[in-house]
């Protein structure tokens, strides 16, 4: 055997035991945590992403961590190695919310986290369930003030934003509603479908099924404008309640993030929903597409953090 011959063997044999990523600069693999059961808007919305970005990564999956209105997972994912294999799809309100509510966080929602992207804004829906026997806001009102107390309403979890929308709500109209959280929308959507509560505040997306299908029904949107999943349901300020209120899903990183990491999984979010096929399903769902930069979800998070603290503070609210 010649000299270029042995050569060439040894660079073969050496190429044979190096793992595949030296070979070549392979995708990463990329995990999405969602703090809500499987089945609500955080998972939906998750996993119609994953599927959006599966060019961009060797792998999308989707890890969901239920529990204490998005806490549970907040905090895994503030634990996980900042090398852009772990994220957290999350609404706005544990980022924007929490600190205000909640006498002690086991995390700081700015220092211990990397914004990558603003995914989606949405609005919220007030849902009547078969043992509400309202069809309309005034309905609901006055059966509440008829008997204080007596609305119970669920959501998907204490602290949350829809707890705060139902807060809100009956500051707004004067009436006392009974707050019922839930590990998530799911399971919110199944008392109030068994007649275990008789209101829900949440995401339309969450029960605009239920409400084509006659076993719900929504009697408003919290928008400034009708949502397009159920364009005959008015808003709040059409039916005499002067209060508007949106909010917004994100996607964060651990802090730490080197810059051109966080940069990439930002970049490979706002081409996922900027394309024509994902952008059609999210609006289909309710949400208004975005795909922001890091520093626009920085500024848009630090903004509602001061629009929310004088309002939180009003309502009373405070958590352990």
């Amino acid at each position: 055997m010649n000299k270029r011959s042995l050569l060439g063997a040894a660079a073969l044999a050496t190429l044979c035991v190096l793992p595949l990523p030296a070979l070549a600069q392979d995708k990463p693999p990329l995990k999405i945590v969602v703090g809500f059961p499987p089945g609500g808007s955080a998972d939906l919305l998750a996993r119609l992403l994953a599927e959006g970005l599966k060019n961009d990564f060797s792998s999308v999956i989707v890890e969901n961590k239920p529990g204490a209105g998005g806490r549970i997972a907040l905090s895994h994912v503030k634990r996980s190695p900042a090398d852009g294999q772990t994220v957290v799809l999350l609404p706005s309100g544990p980022m924007v919310l929490f600190p205000h509510v909640y006498k002690k966080l086991d995390y700081d929602a700015v220092a211990d986290f990397t914004p990558i992207s603003q995914i989606a804004h949405f609005q919220f829906s007030v849902v009547a369930g078969p043992s509400a026997g309202a069809k309309s806001v005034a309905e609901m009102l006055a059966k509440a003030k008829a008997t204080p107390g007596s609305a119970t309403y669920g959501t998907p979890g204490s602290g949350t934003l829809p707890h705060f929308m139902g807060v809100m709500f009956g500051q707004k109209a004067g009436a006392e509603l009974t707050h019922v959280p839930f590990q998530g929308g799911g399971p919110a959507n199944t008392a109030l479908l068994g007649g275990h509560i008789q209101y829900k505040f949440d995401v339309v997306t969450e029960t605009a099924e239920l409400h084509r299908s006659g076993k719900v029904r929504i009697l408003a949107v919290t928008g400034a404008q009708r949502d397009p999943q159920v364009p005959e349901v008015p808003t709040l300020k059409e039916q005499g309640v002067d209060m508007v209120a949106t909010a917004w899903f994100a996607m964060y990183g651990p802090a730490g993030l080197k810059p051109e990491v966080r940069d990439a999984i930002s970049a490979a979010v706002a081409k996922a929903v900027r394309t024509p096929a994902l952008r059609a399903r999210l609006l289909e769902q309710g949400y208004e597409p975005v795909g922001s930069t890091p520093a626009e979800l920085a500024a848009a998070q630090a903004a509602d953090l001061k629009r929310w603290e004088g309002p939180i503070k009003a309502t009373g609210v405070q958590l352990d």
